[in-house]
């Protein structure tokens, strides 16, 4: 499987298929022509007697100080060094291939006036699996993220650290291991390298793909806690829906009557109810999981645009035009982030009320105390609702949002920037919260189906039950709930519930 590169935007699912290495890269042969074609215009500047940022000018606050021919070379170069600052963990092997997918992407477009070299360069990285070690604390989001892209930068040009074949080394010898030829830095083509939303946009990327999954399969973990307290679906009408036409809740609550659809739980309370309508958490999942469909669709459409998006400067446009703007500012993808993880944590934020509602013994409609068959001797569930709480604390934590804050950097000049690694990189933690708070419920709901029997649930529901059971039993007494947590939080992440969306 082949992704051939034109500069053109990608979609998540393209982004996530690279990122995990099943996706193979090539260059466009119309994306050749038009690198070169920028190169061409940046070589003419160099015969010129004319100052332009970026190529024979100082960075930032620098900007007009103005560099002689014979030390362009070494301003590339010492810009690549001397940005390479970041702090912290490594961005992960997923996140670092994406993020160099991206910045492959971006060149391609043909606007950043570096040679065909560099991005053949980086899909030989991605295709050998030479991965920059890329810390992932350091960026402002603007101008872009300078210090992760000024570290992959200096794996391609030999320094720094790398991975090849598991193992951590020094740049020059992942690269030599791999057979590749260290890049030598000529005018434009360190800045070209560096400005750029590249890091902050793989990181939020693949956290965007693992959420809308959380998203979607929060709908399986309601239903089926619907069923265990024999909830009811009435809430869920279509023409409910219809008389409030919000496509994420009218998708989701389609998704809920497909998945609840013919549950003999239900049916065995239909007539004799007297009940007239659930708690909010049951009855206005439409609504609440719709919306955070809404603003997770939002999210996709806004990194997707981004993916294919000339993000450096100066550009290199058509006809020989050097033009300096604003494209590295981070600010649409750090609001962005920002609303997506608010969007998570209401999600978290249902789906812990969901939980508190299978253990409560004041809420749970006749299922036992804390879900254990010997409450009191044994705690059952009690503390992973607790676990519940505290991960969603984290999240509501993490939901401030990055993007409404500001510090000036490079003298003043760059005295607007838009934190949007920091808004990228919040966002995963509160993710990977999710994802445990929608395991959580699934081991609850799945016992609190288990004490219904020998009522059964729905197709999909028991089929969802069946593969939380293979994953982890019944607990028929106390456990340290963490294992089977894990376990379905895994499975969560490997698509291994995707059957269900």
């Amino acid at each position: 499987m082949t992704l051939e590169l034109s500069g053109r935007s990608l979609t998540l699912e393209e982004i996530s298929l690279v990122a995990s290495a099943q996706k193979q890269l090539s260059l466009a042969r119309d994306a050749r022509e038009r690198i070169q074609r920028s190169r061409d215009a940046v070589e003419q500047v160099l015969t010129q007697d004319r100052a332009v940022y970026g190529i024979n000018t100082g960075f930032g606050k620098l900007a007009d100080v103005r560099i002689p021919p014979s030390e362009l070379n070494s301003l590339q170069l010492n810009l690549v060094r001397s940005h390479a600052c970041g702090l912290g963990q490594p961005l992960s092997e997923a996140e670092t291939r994406a993020m160099m997918l991206l910045r492959a992407n971006v060149l391609a477009l043909g606007f950043s006036g570096c040679r065909v070299e560099i991005v053949s360069t980086l899909l030989a990285m991605l295709e050998r699996g030479v991965l920059p070690r890329i810390p992932e604390k350091g960026s402002v989001g603007a101008s872009g993220d300078l210090a992760p892209l000024a570290h992959l930068a200096l794996s391609m040009i030999g320094e720094g650290v790398s991975r090849y074949q598991g193992a951590w080394m020094e740049g020059a010898k992942a690269l030599a291991a791999a057979q590749i030829e260290p890049v030598r830095l000529e005018a434009k083509e360190g800045l070209a390298l560096l400005n750029g939303t590249q890091a902050m946009a793989a990181v939020g990327a693949l956290a965007l793909f693992r959420a809308e999954r959380v998203t979607s399969l929060a709908d399986l973990a309601g239903a089926m806690t619907l069923d265990a307290l024999r909830g009811t679906p009435a809430a869920f009408d279509e023409r409910i829906q219809a008389a409030r036409p919000h496509a994420g809740q009218q998708a989701s609550a389609k998704h809920l009557r497909e998945l609840v659809q013919g549950s003999e739980i239900r049916e065995s309370h239909l007539k004799n109810d007297p009940r007239v309508q659930d708690a909010y958490s049951l009855r206005c999942m439409p609504q609440v999981h719709g919306g955070v469909r809404a603003a997770l669709q939002h999210a996709r459409e806004t990194v997707e645009v981004e993916s294919g998006s000339a993000t450096d400067n100066p550009l290199v446009f058509p006809g020989g035009e050097i033009l300096s703007g604003g494209n590295f500012h981070g600010a649409p993808l750090a609001l962005t982030f920002d609303y997506a993880a608010i969007a998570l944590t209401t999600l978290m934020s249902i789906g812990e009320r969901r939980i508190d509602r299978l253990v409560n013994p004041d809420l749970n409609e006749g299922l036992p105390p804390f879900l254990s068959a010997h409450a009191g001797n044994s705690s059952g569930f009690m503390i992973a609702q607790v676990c519940a709480a505290a991960l969603l604390n984290e999240a509501r934590v993490l939901a401030h949002p990055a993007s409404v804050d500001n510090v000036p950097t490079s003298g003043g000049k760059e005295d607007h920037v838009s934190m949007g690694m920091t808004s990228a990189l919040k966002f995963r933690q509160t993710v990977e919260n999710a994802e445990y708070v929608l395991a959580i419920e699934l081991l609850a709901a799945a016992e609190g189906l288990d004490f219904r029997a020998p009522l059964r649930s729905s197709k999909p529901i028991e089929r969802a039950r069946e593969l939380i059971r293979a994953m982890a039993p019944r607990v028929i007494e106390d456990r340290s709930l963490s294992p089977d947590i894990e376990r379905i939080a895994a499975a969560i992440r490997a698509g291994e519930f995707d059957q269900f969306l």
